[in-house]
Parts: structure tokens; C-alpha cells; sequence
């Protein structure tokens, strides 16, 4: 990110720069005046193809359009002394490619050897060639950074189980990734194994015994296997809800040996006391009953309250106009934000669905924009479609080595992740309440709208938006009732 211009300042420097005409300290004196510190910066960075057919660095300015150095006059180095390239020279009259490829090679080259281990060879050739070398090179020369590559170069093997026994860092979780992404290390689904991890250290809080053994279970045979069971990668509200259910259970099982209750002689008493005596996250253990019966562990006729869905608000009609116009027409937003915007309001996404959207679910032509959720594409009409359209000509972090081929329309900072729905829901905040908006947006398609025809667009199961088009016609009626 560029640095903040400070403000000019006449006083300490009368002469202004013949480029921007702000008072700043001059860098430079080209045949088209002073030129300040910023604009010296900026010209070194120019690149394009100049009037005589020169392409590269354009420094100078001929006729008001950026020119190169012979056809300007401008006085400048901008010729590397390594690969010969014309670009903006950073170090020892090297370009900044040239500095992150012998830094690269210098941390990921084992010492020992004197060679980079084969298994990073693919990543140390993706970091050499970032497109911003000097984004690279400000991550790599970050301490923590530095030494865990210098780490890495020395490593007896390039596993998952050896990268899985250094200490948990972004850093780690960052080089995995890289070394995922450029095929030094298979693809594995990272939140089952955090949510492995985890659950084995939550339940030692259980003393040893039936209950521990039994949410050992629950936990493995139930929450585990249906991760694995799950059509793609585990989603981050799948891991949160299983650790939320894993908790619940844990203090159940804690609260039953506390008092003398083993499972099998589990009383419908004993439910509504554990109900009772919390708060309502309690409802929770409910899922653990339902196996429990299933496994034949508890007396089939236990019923405990399920956990409480549906009391959500939804966003009012007027809001959620306002908020589409938002969406659609506000300049401060970023086009991935103004996307996610218009497929939670307009089209009723969970936000958890939107960021995992890729690029073989659009189709972008100069006349057509469609999008698919469901069974058929969806068309994007003006100025719906002009979001997805400016994130397919710059779809973002395409420039570092962490998206070499990444399909995702909503890329994240992490390497070949889409970007993390918590992240997306914070920062439409300013719009709305993706929830509310989703939910205000279902509410009115399922009471104007055929529900089999807009189960097959949306993506939704035909049961959900029943349950909408019933909430609606429910809330309506009430509506026009109190109208009367």
C-alpha cells in the first residue's frame, strides 16, 4: 500500500513541482520542470509503450503524454545490472525482480548442500517471478518470515505431519498454502484437520470413563464422518458449528458425572434440569441425543428442546431497497464487495455460499452476464452485471505468488482460499446485515414467486423456501389485519 502523501508545505519549499504543483522537496530537474519526490517515484514506475514505439519504462512527458527517455530528455537509470531489464532499479542497480530472486534463493537454498531441496523448487519459482516482486520482498525480509524459510530450506522432508510439529503461525499456515497451491504438497481439507486437533484436546476435559468413550464416539463416528461425507471442503460454518456442538456435548457428559447419571439411566427429569439450568445454547446437546437414541444408547422416548431457529429479523422492504441501491451505485465499495452485495440482497445468498462461488459458475460475454446457483444461470442485467465484470479483468491478488490459477471469484489472501465469509459478512456491515437482508429477500421472492421455480434458481431446497413463503403469508395477513 502507497504511503500518504504529506501535505505540501509552500513554506519549506517555495518551488513547486512542475508535475502535480504541490510545494514538496524536489527529487529532480527534467526539461519539464522540478519535480518532487512523489512524482519522481511515479515516474520511475510509469511502463507503457511510448510514441516512437519504445516500450518500457516512461519517465518523461512529450506532447502531455508519458515518454521514454530519448524521446523526453529525461536523465534517469533505469537499466538493471543483473537481467539487463529496463525497470526501476532497486539495489546494487539491480530491478526489484532481481533482489527477490536472489533473496529467494539465498533463504530456501540449504547450506549444507548448496542446492534447493527439489520439493520447493516449484515455490521458490513462483516467488521469483510475483509480478510484485516488491510486495514479495517486503513479506520475505519480515523476521518471523525469514526464519521460517531458512527453516524450511534445511527440513529433512517436505510433509503436512512435519510442517503440522513447528508452532502454529500465519506464517505457517501461509507457506503451506504456497506449498500447496505449486504442488509441493497434496491438497488436504485444513479445517477437518484443525477441528481433529481440536476435539482431541477438548476431550480430555472429560475424566476417563463411559462418557469420555462416548463422545469420543459422537465425535468421530458422527461429527467427523459427516465432514468427510460432505461434498467439497469442510465450510467454516460446518467447523464452528461442530465445535460449538462438540462444547455442548462435553459439558453435558461433564454435568451428568457430576451427578452420578450414567447414560443409560438418563431420565426425561434429568433433560429438563439440564435445560433449565443454563442458558438456552444448552438446547444444543439435542443433537447429541438424537444419536444417542440412534445408537441405541438412551430410552428412544427423551425429547429435549431443539435449539431455537427461524427468530432472526429481517431487513424491511425500505431498508433493503436502500441497501441494493447502495450496492449497485456506491463508488466507495470494491467490486467483490458490490458482487456479494447484490447476490445476498437481490438474489437471497448466505454469504457462506457467495465466497465459494468460481469462475466456472459465471459467464461473462460483451451482450451477457449470467451467474449459476442453482440448476440454471441467472442473467445479470445493467448495472447488476458491471461488479462481475470488473472483477474478471481484475479479479485481485493476482499478483503475488499465492492465486497461480485460482478459480475462485471472491480470492482470499491465503494461498488457493477464497476469501473467509466472517471477513465478506464484516465488511458488508457498513451496507447491511447480510443475515437480515437474506432473510427480508426470501421472505418477499417466496411470497411473489412460484417456490419449485425459485428453489431451482436460488440453489435453495424446495422445504426451506415453503417455510419462508409460509413465515411471509403469516406476517402479511397480521399485516393487513391490523391495517383493518
Amino acid at each position: 500500500m502507497a504511503r500518504p502523501r504529506k501535505a505540501s508545505d509552500p513554506a519549506s519549499f517555495p518551488e513547486a513541482c512542475g508535475r502535480c504543483g504541490q510545494h514538496y522537496q524536489v527529487a529532480a530537474r527534467w526539461p519539464d520542470g522540478p519535480v518532487c519526490g512523489y512524482c519522481y517515484q511515479r515516474a520511475k514506475r510509469t511502463r507503457g509503450t511510448c510514441a516512437c514505439g519504445h516500450t518500457g519504462v516512461l519517465p518523461g512527458i512529450a506532447d502531455g503524454q508519458p515518454a521514454c527517455r530519448q524521446c523526453s530528455g529525461v536523465k534517469l537509470n533505469v537499466d538493471c545490472r543483473t537481467c539487463g531489464a529496463e525497470d526501476e532499479v532497486y539495489d546494487g542497480g539491480r530491478c526489484w525482480t532481481c533482489v527477490l530472486a536472489a533473496t529467494v534463493d539465498r533463504l530456501l537454498t540449504n547450506p549444507a548442500t548448496g542446492t534447493v531441496s527439489p520439493e520447493l523448487v516449484p515455490m521458490v519459482t513462483a516467488l521469483k517471478s510475483m509480478e510484485r516482486a516488491n510486495s514479495g520482498l517486503t513479506w520475505i525480509r519480515q523476521p518471523h518470515v525469514t526464519a521460517f524459510l531458512q527453516h524450511l530450506a534445511v527440513a529433512p522432508a517436505i510433509t503436512h505431519e512435519a510442517l503440522d510439529e513447528l508452532p502454529a503461525s500465519r506464517t505457517r499456515d501461509y507457506v503451506r498454502g504456497l506449498l500447496v497451491e505449486h504442488g509441493a504438497l497434496p491438497r488436504r481439507d485444513e479445517l477437518l484437520v484443525r477441528f481433529t486437533a481440536w476435539s482431541r484436546q477438548a476431550l480430555d476435559r472429560l475424566p476417563a470413563g463411559e462418557h469420555r468413550d462416548i463422545a469420543d464416539r459422537f465425535v468421530r463416528w458422527h461429527l467427523i464422518r459427516r465432514m468427510n461425507a460432505a461434498p467439497g471442503a469442510v465450510t467454516q460454518g460446518t467447523f464452528l458449528r461442530s465445535k460449538q456442538t462438540t462444547t455442548v456435548t462435553i459439558d453435558f457428559l461433564t454435568w451428568l458425572t457430576a451427578r452420578g447419571t450414567p447414560l443409560d439411566r438418563l431420565t426425561q427429569a434429568d433433560l429438563d434440569a439440564w435445560q433449565a439450568g443454563g442458558p438456552t445454547t444448552r438446547e444444543l446437546a439435542s443433537r447429541f441425543l438424537a444419536w444417542a437414541i440412534k445408537a441405541h444408547l438412551v430410552d428412544p422416548d427423551l425429547r429435549m428442546q431443539p435449539h431455537r431457529r427461524g427468530t432472526a429479523d429481517k431487513l424491511p422492504s425500505v431498508e433493503q431497497t436502500a441497501a441494493v441501491q447502495a450496492v449497485v451505485h456506491h463508488d466507495d465499495l470494491t467490486a467483490r464487495d458490490r458482487l456479494a452485495g447484490i447476490l445476498v440482497l437481490v438474489l437471497g445468498q448466505q454469504v457462506e455460499d457467495v465466497v465459494r462461488l468460481t469462475w466456472n459458475d459465471a459467464t461473462v460475454t460483451d451482450d451477457l452476464a449470467t451467474i449459476t446457483l442453482g440448476k440454471a444461470p441467472i442473467t445479470l442485467p445493467p448495472p447488476l452485471d458491471e461488479p462481475l465484470r470488473q472483477l474478471l479483468e481484475e479479479p485481485g491478488h493476482g499478483r503475488t505468488a499465492a492465486h497461480p490459477h485460482s478459480p475462485w471469484i471472491f480470492r482470499g489472501r491465503s494461498p488457493g482460499h477464497h476469501l473467509g465469509a466472517a471477513h465478506l459478512r464484516q465488511r458488508l456491515k457498513t451496507v447491511c446485515s447480510t443475515r437480515a437482508a437474506r432473510l427480508g429477500t426470501l421472505a418477499e421472492l417466496a411470497r411473489t414467486s412460484p417456490i419449485p421455480v425459485l428453489a431451482e434458481i436460488l440453489g435453495y431446497h424446495q422445504t426451506t423456501l415453503e417455510r419462508h413463503a409460509v413465515a411471509s403469508a403469516n406476517a402479511h395477513s397480521r399485516y393487513i389485519a391490523a391495517r383493518r
